[in-house]
């Protein structure tokens, strides 16, 4: 039996029922939660514990939050929201796209054993172990400070077994210089996610990335440079294509960010980017998937036996 790290413990994977893959409690900077927390609105915890609640009563019953320190986790917020939702939360260790000058020049293995200890010690000033390891790159393509921290996550990886996310700019084909870096730091492809990927409907890329191996995070619902309608057509088609096994739909939703003033003063009640908020695949993708002839079992392949292979390894 596969353990895997939450944010309350250590979680059966056999557990983690239906998965959501890349989604965010709380998007922000690093401090901020505890430096400005009027920035994010009246009573966060209580909202982001609302939102869970209601995801649970949808049916999620886990949510891999892909919150790094430089995207402002807050781990005893995650474990506080997971314990008062119900929703599993798996939280990641690793590095998003905001390094910070002074740390240019800090070295792959420098981070990596700081990776290793979130993963085996748990974050700094709490027992709250990571359960998955990220790096990113994006439209500028892998700079020298995110190739650093893409090894670091690869050295993690080879320490601890962990599996990886990879944020990803699909358009610019940036996983391909992702996955060279993965080859040469010896990573099994077969443990590795790249994100964002239903940001293009250019499937001889996506099944490019999928045939060395990796599973695809299609997870940009209802997301903005491509409708969602075609989101799920470009989906159904890999489906079609025998790539099922591998795919990990998600919404890259946030429970909490920094709210913004409008012009006339108000200011918004959330930042969420569609109504259904973690429910959107429960009650849109689903059913058109449905609607286009896949069956409850390739669903269900899709949102509980892919995460559960993906982060158990098994």
């Amino acid at each position: 039996m596969t353990m895997i790290n939450s944010v309350t413990g250590p979680i059966s994977a056999d557990d983690l029922g239906f998965t959501l893959m890349h989604e965010h409690v709380m998007v922000s900077a690093s401090g901020l939660y505890d430096s400005y927390p009027d920035l994010l609105g009246p009573n966060p915890e209580e909202r982001a514990i609302q939102c869970l609640i209601e995801a649970k009563k949808g049916g999620v019953d886990t949510l891999v939050d892909a919150t790094t320190f430089d995207l402002g986790r807050k781990a005893p917020l995650l474990a506080e929201v997971s314990k008062k939702s119900g929703v599993n939360i798996i939280n990641v260790t690793g590095w998003w796209l905001d390094v910070p000058r002074f740390m240019v020049g800090v070295s792959a293995d420098q981070m990596a054993k700081e990776f290793i200890r979130d993963i085996e010690e748990g974050f700094r000033g709490t027992d709250i172990k990571a359960g998955l390891l990220k790096c990113a790159a994006d439209v500028e393509g892998v700079t020298p400070p995110l190739e650093v921290m893409a090894r670091a996550v690869a050295r993690a990886h080879h320490a601890t077994g962990l599996s990886i996310m990879v944020h990803s700019y699909p358009t610019g084909q940036v996983s391909r210089r992702q996955i060279a870096i993965l080859k040469e730091e010896g990573v099994d492809l077969t443990r590795v996610k790249i994100d964002h990927s239903n940001d293009t409907t250019d499937t001889e890329y996506l099944k490019w990335v999928l045939d060395q191996g990796c599973y695809l995070g299609m997870d940009r619902y209802p997301g903005r440079f491509v409708s969602p309608h075609m989101r799920t057509v470009t989906l159904k088609a890999l489906i079609d294509d025998g790539y099922a096994e591998r795919l990990c739909p998600s919404h890259d939703g946030i429970c909490l960010a920094v709210l913004k003033q409008r012009e006339d003063g108000s200011m918004p009640d959330h930042p969420f980017s569609n109504p259904h908020h973690f429910l959107y695949m429960k009650h849109e993708v689903i059913p058109e998937l449905q609607g286009m002839g896949v069956s409850d079992a390739t669903i269900d392949t899709l949102f509980i036996d892919n995460p559960r292979h993906f982060l158990s390894g098994e």
